[in-house]
Parts: structure tokens; C-alpha cells; sequence
């Protein structure tokens, strides 16, 4: 079997008193599409930060192909190939859209290519449109594509999304969901997110977060039907599907 993309050997994250991810083994295979989900506080940002290198773990490794990251500098693991969309957009609001990805983009292509790039990402995103205005005027929907299209354009090999469908409409979550399915044919990812019905567009297997652990990790028809996930956390959303 090939090795993993990404793996998680016993990690373990202590605030203090607080136990915040506790004995986490997790794999992710080259070219996979997982979704994390959990109640506030299960676990999963903190997980987040660790496979980032915004947190070092007090306990356990990660490794990406192979590789032990878990002492990595987030810049480090950035060229690495791990890019990572937050919540909030982290994009230059002063700035236009075709800015914003083309100082992204700069980083890695040459100035003869990097032109290109931005013009091929902005169709991607569906913003050619609106490349010359300015980022703090776009709609919420539209932010997050730009910051999605600054992740993508350093070309990582494997994209986390933090809540990429928060506060989106209905049109903007279908467009995100189409957006997604289609990184996933050349890009793995892991998506943390809490709309069941956009997990549903996009996931296969999920991943399931409780009190800093893994519950339980299955097929999102699986998960959507297991009754001590929707005692947890899924509730009334899973009743209302």
C-alpha cells in the first residue's frame, strides 16, 4: 500500500489544565477529500493549528509523506506544500483581487509566468469579473474565494478549509461545493466544517471530533445515520436532512 499524505501518530495538545486534543491517529491518502466535524471545543481547530505549525504538539508526530513536521515553523510547512484557507479571509482588503493573488503567486512562479497564473486562477474562482476591485468591497462569499485563490495559487498539495461554507447564501455554498470537488481532482484536502448539507455535497468519509478525540470515522451517509454522532452533535440538523 502507498504511504499516507498526511499522518497523525498519538498527538496530543495540553493548554494547562486543558487537554484539548488527546492520542489523535489520523491518515489522509494522496489525492483524499476529508471532512472534519464535531461540536465547538471538540478539537478540531486546535488540530488545525498543529498541522500547520502554528502549534507544536506537547505529545506525538505529525508527519506529511513521511516526512515529521511536528517542529516545523508554519512558513516551512507552507513550502512544504500544506496551505491552509482560514475562517476568517486573510486577504489585503486595500488591494484588488488580481493583487492579492498575484503577491501570492509571485512567491513561487517566475515573473515571466506569474501573469498567466493570476488570469487562469481568477477564472477558476469565478472572480475575473471583479479582479480590478478592491478586496474590502467584495461581498463575504466572494472574500472567501480570493483567499481561496491565494492558497491555491502557491500550488500546495494538500489544502485545509476552515468553515470555507460560514455565512455563505445558498448560491454562494453551491458554487463553493462545485469549487471544491473540483480541487479535489488534482489536490487533497481536509475540511472543517459545520453545514451537514454542504459536507454532503462534497464529503465521502468523514471524520468525526469529540472532547479532543477521534469518535469515530466512517462514510458521511454512515456518520449521518450513527445515533451517538447525532447525539453529539448532529441533532435536529440531522433530523431536519
Amino acid at each position: 500500500m502507498a504511504a499516507p499524505l498526511l499522518e497523525t501518530r498519538d498527538l496530543n495538545m495540553r493548554f494547562g489544565g486543558v487537554h484539548a486534543v488527546r492520542n489523535v491517529n489520523f491518515t489522509l491518502d494522496e489525492g483524499e477529500l476529508r471532512c472534519l466535524i464535531g461540536p465547538n471545543g471538540a478539537g478540531k481547530s486546535t488540530f488545525f493549528k498543529m498541522l500547520t505549525g502554528q502549534l507544536q504538539p506537547s505529545q506525538g508526530h505529525v508527519l506529511f509523506r513521511g516526512y515529521d513536521i511536528s517542529n516545523a515553523h508554519a512558513h516551512q510547512i507552507a513550502r512544504m506544500g500544506i496551505g491552509i484557507k482560514t475562517q476568517v479571509p486573510n486577504v489585503f482588503d486595500g488591494l484588488s483581487v488580481r493583487e492579492n493573488i498575484w503577491l501570492s503567486a509571485s512567491r513561487i512562479h517566475s515573473r515571466e509566468r506569474v501573469n498567466q497564473v493570476v488570469d487562469e486562477m481568477l477564472e477558476r474562482i469565478g472572480l475575473t469579473a471583479a479582479a480590478n476591485r478592491l478586496v474590502g468591497q467584495l461581498a463575504h462569499g466572494q472574500r472567501q474565494w480570493v483567499e481561496l485563490g491565494i492558497v491555491l495559487s502557491t500550488d500546495p498539495e494538500l489544502i485545509l478549509l476552515d468553515e470555507p461554507a460560514a455565512g455563505m447564501t445558498h448560491e454562494e455554498v453551491n458554487k463553493t461545493a462545485e469549487l471544491v470537488r473540483e480541487i479535489n481532482r488534482s489536490k487533497a484536502l481536509i475540511v472543517v466544517e459545520h453545514d451537514m448539507q454542504f459536507i454532503r455535497m462534497i464529503a465521502k468519509k468523514v471524520t468525526v471530533f469529540n472532547q479532543g478525540s477521534v469518535l469515530v470515522e466512517d462514510d458521511v451517509e454512515n456518520i449521518l445515520r450513527n445515533p451517538l454522532v447525532r447525539d453529539i452533535y448532529l441533532g435536529k440538523q440531522a433530523a431536519a436532512a
